[in-house]
């Protein structure tokens, strides 16, 4: 099952139980099999303590080992609760010197807990940084100027920590009455202070970031679908009900920018909203450019802060989806084969019930939201979760169903984008709400009935619930990604549907604003893309994930690019997309977008003359042929999304092949030339 801590107990408890029972219990506890150097450190940890606490044998205090602070995705060597303070204690085991970045980091974890934990928001709280075989140690206490409740960091080797901790309980706290008592504050709630909200929200709303999106491209609709949902939001508010909103568009489009205006434009102080994705790369990018962005506005004003400072106060609404899961995992147990809620995991709230803090979840790429095998092999063989019931997307609408005054999710849908085995496609999020959820009420893309989602399926699944609403308002038609080709997601359907008149239709409609030229020259697209692009505008190659065959052109997709350097950095650095060295899969850049792309098209994806033939390279000496349908959708998904993510035009390149060497022979990659050739794109 899946804990806040590793280990928690009373301090009488803790000093009456050995050593191996409490090492036992972490390493049961630790789902990520940690490695057995941090295991013998936790050994050292155990025994350190022990000696520590001895003296408060019989207060009421506690102790907890590994403490994840929620939703923010990281652990705490130590806690120790006692006379009303928070113990932060990070461990350096064998070290002998107090290095920067471990002072950084001890005092990241408080400054954490004191912006987004409900228990420690008005306690004072102690980071202590103890390098073990040091021979220096702190000698005073003090608080931070900033008149927080935080303490300055305190350096200590092991023998001296009880010293330290002994230094802070003689400085006397003002009496009064906390939020949360101290028993209870491990099953306190993740609940970001007033302060770290407020910066946030004006922090994306001043942004000048240019890496996230352009704005050439008519930002009527946007205005449109956002002023749409928030009109959903306030209602749903107004009645006290549940609502969901499946927002649709073509590649591009700025369905990640509709919700993060969501996620930040709410009338209220009151309504929170998060912005939550499975797409790593796209969150580490949008953190990043936002952090960076951050620190440059203080930067103009003559202020300083930290990379660490900034970072924390985007990460108030921009969030990895599986740390959101994960914390609502960990108030549940399975009784019968359903869920429900475990009151000793987590305090309930007067308002929101079990509920997480924000009434408002906006999912990006929801269609990717595993199935129910996916997701309960996946947690019962990570994090010893078993027989768990749930699809992730029902999951994810139960989770906003704790709540117990109202609450709205906002899911964000690419159609055809679905690229991983497991993803269970918008289909279950329906049938999910049609069996589980009847109350809820529907907003609907009108798109949302098409081909590409669910299998054009969405219309029957909905037919029988009443509380249904359909609107164009929830579409974004037009492409800002290639504000020159409002049509290239038309062609590259049509291209992938073997419908090549159709293809060559539409190109010829928007060949003159967004060019796509052909080449068989890796050289020669290089030299194309660094011919368009002008001022800052961004370029880089792109590749299937399963284009293993491109190591003669010096690109191996086994090297996953550092997507944050990839897309932000210059051409100083040899991480940068526009160094062209590193190219970048469906996996690496959906969601993102340069502004002039080269895709490398290998044998995994080849036309012979009247459809396309699938194959996976088995490492060594052949192309396997691919025979299942969910995996041949999950190939031409994958360059869906790739022929999709060029702001302002792209270079295809096909290689020539090679006669002498059987893996990539002319026969695997002359076809799909061609047939690109006859859509009309012009050769280079």
């Amino acid at each position: 099952m899946i804990n806040r801590f590793f280990y928690q107990s009373s301090i009488s408890d803790f000093l009456s139980s050995s050593v191996d029972i409490i090492f036992g219990q972490m390493s049961r506890a630790d789902e990520m099999d940690t490695a057995a150097t941090q295991k013998y450190a936790w050994e050292q940890e155990i025994s350190i303590m022990k000696k520590v606490l001895v003296p408060f044998k019989n207060e009421e205090a506690w102790i907890l080992f590994e403490y994840s602070i929620p939703r923010l995705g990281k652990r705490v060597d130590v806690v120790v609760l006692l006379r009303e303070r928070i113990f932060v204690i990070e461990f350096k085991a064998g070290e002998t010197d107090f290095l920067h970045q471990d002072v950084d980091q001890v005092m990241d974890y408080v400054l954490d807990l004191k912006n987004f934990h409900q228990g420690s928001n008005d306690r004072r709280i102690v980071p202590i940084l103890v390098a073990t075989e040091s021979n220096q140690h702190s000698t005073v206490c003090q608080l931070s100027h900033y008149d927080d409740g935080v303490y300055e960091p305190l350096l200590t080797d092991a023998f001296h920590l009880g010293e330290i901790m002994n230094l802070v309980l003689s400085d006397n706290i003002p009496t009064g009455s906390y939020k949360v008592a101290l028993c209870d504050w491990a099953r306190s709630r993740y609940s970001p202070t007033p302060t770290i909200i407020e910066a946030a929200r004006s922090l994306y709303l001043n942004h000048s970031v240019k890496d996230i999106t352009r704005h050439e491209a008519e930002g009527e609709q946007l205005e449109r679908t956002t002023k749409y949902v928030q009109q959903v939001i306030h209602e749903t508010k107004a009645r006290g009900g549940k609502s969901i909103c499946f927002v649709t568009g073509v590649p591009g489009a700025g369905k990640t920018l509709v919700g993060l205006n969501v996620a930040v434009q709410q009338e209220s102080d009151e309504d929170l909203a998060v912005y939550l994705s499975g797409n790593g790369p796209l969150v580490a990018v949008l953190t990043e450019a936002l952090t960076r962005d951050r620190q440059a506005q203080e930067k103009a004003k003559g202020n300083k802060i930290t990379k660490k400072e900034a970072e924390r106060e985007v990460k108030r609404f921009i969030q990895i989806i599986h740390r959101y899961r994960d914390n609502m995992l960990g108030k549940v147990k399975v009784v019968n084969g359903c869920l429900e809620i475990d009151p000793e995991k987590e305090l309930k709230d007067h308002i929101a019930g079990y509920g997480e803090v924000e009434n408002i979840a906006i999912f990006d790429e929801a269609q990717r939201s595993w199935d129910k095998e996916h997701i309960a092999g996946w947690l019962n063989r990570k994090k010893g979760f078993a027989d768990f019931p749930m699809s992730e997307g029902e999951f994810l609408i139960w989770s906003l169903d704790q709540r117990k005054d109202w609450a709205v999710i906002v899911c964000l849908v690419g159609g055809g984008q679905e690229i991983n085995t497991g993803e269970a496609g918008i289909g279950e999020w329906i049938r999910a709400l049609n069996e589980s959820f009847p109350d809820w009420q529907v907003y609907i893309s009108s798109q949302l009935t098409a081909k590409e989602y669910a299998e054009g399926k969405v219309k029957e699944l909905l037919d029988k619930k009443l509380n249904v609403t359909y609107s164009d308002n929830l579409h974004l038609a037009v492409s800002m990604r290639s504000f020159r080709a409002e049509c290239l997601s038309n062609m590259v359907h049509y291209l992938l549907d073997g419908e090549s008149g159709k293809a060559k239709e539409v190109y010829e409609s928007i060949a003159d604003r967004y060019p796509i030229v052909l080449t068989r020259d890796i050289e020669k697209a290089k030299e194309w893309l660094r011919s368009k692009a002008r001022g800052n505008e961004r370029y880089g190659m792109v590749v299937s994930s399963k284009a293993y065959r491109l190591k003669p052109l010096a690109i191996d997709v086994r090297c996953k690019p550092d997507t944050v350097h990839w897309f932000l950095d210059d051409i100083n650095d040899v991480r940068s997309s526009l160094f062209l060295e590193d190219a970048a899969s469906e996996f690496d850049i959906q969601g993102l977008e340069l502004d002039w792309t080269c895709l490398v098209w290998d044998g995994d994806l080849r036309y012979n003359g009247t459809a396309w033939d699938y194959f996976e390279f088995n490492g060594g000496n052949k192309w396997n042929r691919i025979n299942k349908e969910e995996r041949k959708a999950y190939q031409i998904n994958a360059y869906r999304v790739l022929l999709t993510r060029a702001r302002q035009g792209m270079v295809i390149c096909v290689p020539k092949g090679d006669d002498q060497d059987r893996t990539r022979l002319p026969q695997f990659y002359d076809g799909t030339y061609e047939y690109l050739k006859s859509i009309g794109l012009e050769e280079i």
